[in-house]
């Protein structure tokens, strides 16, 4: 019989890899110079995006860093709240630079914990 057996040296077998990895002429055009995300060039290339993302380690290209997210908890709900009668939620979400969906539902929590 011939039973597979993980190669010696390694613990254990892991998954098997998924897909084949982009070349460094691929990551570098739509990585790099196309500013695209991780998924977005996984989905160009037909891999996964944890295979694009080692074989950007794997050719020495740094990854972008991780968006920031919403500040909304340094915002106080009293100022979201006058902002937003004053403006309108579209207005005071763009002002802001989150969704108005992060803005609304900032403000519901606020009037959960009130009661």
């Amino acid at each position: 019989m011939n039973e597979l057996k993980a190669p010696r040296g390694k613990a254990g077998g892991g998954r098997p890899p998924t897909g084949i990895a982009p070349s460094k002429a691929d990551l570098i055009k739509l990585y790099v110079k196309g500013g695209k995300s991780l998924r977005e060039v996984a989905e160009a290339t037909g891999a996964s995006k944890d295979t694009v993302q080692r074989a950007l380690k794997r050719y020495g290209i740094a990854l972008r860093p991780a968006p920031r997210r919403a500040g909304l908890k340094d915002v106080s709900i009293k100022r979201l709240e006058a902002d937003v009668k004053a403006q309108g939620l579209r207005a005071t979400a763009r002002t802001l630079g989150v969704d108005k969906r992060a803005v609304s539902y900032h403000l519901g929590k606020a009037r959960k914990q009130r009661g």
